[in-house]
């Protein structure tokens, strides 16, 4: 029996809220279960050296975990960003220029930042969830101000874990399934196409069939989501 009775096709309480605390930049508090995380966007006007004079922008994203989100304490990444930080930063950068026409923004350099607060798993997949939020919301900003002409973001993204846990198929998974997951796999997407998967057999290999199983698993998971993302949206921009 998984926590709070979920079923194996079931999310975890998910929220998403938009200007959290009144908070002048625009942050956005996501929850999945337990996993907390704040997300916010800012804008620059430049671009990096190999983008200048080519007319087109560029987004880039910032993750870190706080010392207070993990037991034991997460140790402050101040010297040196560790290997899985930068990957996951990565991540959340190519999922989001995805859905994003850099074209529209000029030179210009988008910088989505990822805080998680409380980690108990599927803290990439709420980062980009929420960023996704912060960076719709941000660009319908600019565009109500007239500082952009033509809205630049092209469609909806979330993102989902799941995996196979002691020969199941799980859907969002927490941090006490995950550890023992033989696959784990985070998907990104729109809910019919995707932006990426991350397939790892943890343990051993996992089949062909397993793979597209978790796939459409996930498939569902995103499309909830997407609906919770435009419900928050909505909320926000008082529709």
């Amino acid at each position: 029996m998984r926590k709070q009775g979920r079923k194996p096709s079931e999310l975890r309480k998910i929220t998403i809220v938009p200007e959290f605390e009144g908070i002048s930049s625009g942050v956005t508090l996501t929850t999945f279960g337990r996993t907390k995380v704040l997300t916010s966007v800012a804008m620059e006007e430049s671009v990096p050296p190999h983008l200048k004079g080519s007319g087109t922008g560029w987004l880039t994203a910032e993750y870190s975990i706080l010392p207070y989100a993990t037991v034991p304490r997460n140790r402050r990444e101040r010297m040196k960003i560790s290997g899985r930080t930068r990957e996951i930063e990565r991540l959340i950068g190519r999922s989001l220029r995805c859905v994003l026409d850099l074209g529209a923004i000029g030179e210009r350099t988008v910088f989505v930042d990822c805080d998680v607060l409380q980690a108990d798993g599927g803290t990439r997949c709420a980062s980009i969830t929420g960023a996704f939020v912060s960076l719709y919301l941000f660009f319908k900003k600019l565009e109500r101000e007239r500082q952009i002409f033509g809205f630049p973001v092209k469609g909806y993204l979330a993102a989902v874990s799941c995996g196979i846990v002691e020969g199941e198929l799980l859907l969002d998974l927490d941090y006490d399934e995950d550890v023992l997951a033989t696959c784990d796999m985070n998907v990104v997407g729109d809910g019919e196409n995707f932006a990426e998967i991350q397939a790892t057999g943890e343990e051993k290999v996992f089949s062909h069939e397993d793979f597209f199983k978790l796939l459409e698993l996930a498939r569902k998971g995103i499309k909830e989501i997407i609906e919770i993302q435009k419900s928050a949206i909505k909320k926000a921009l008082n529709l």
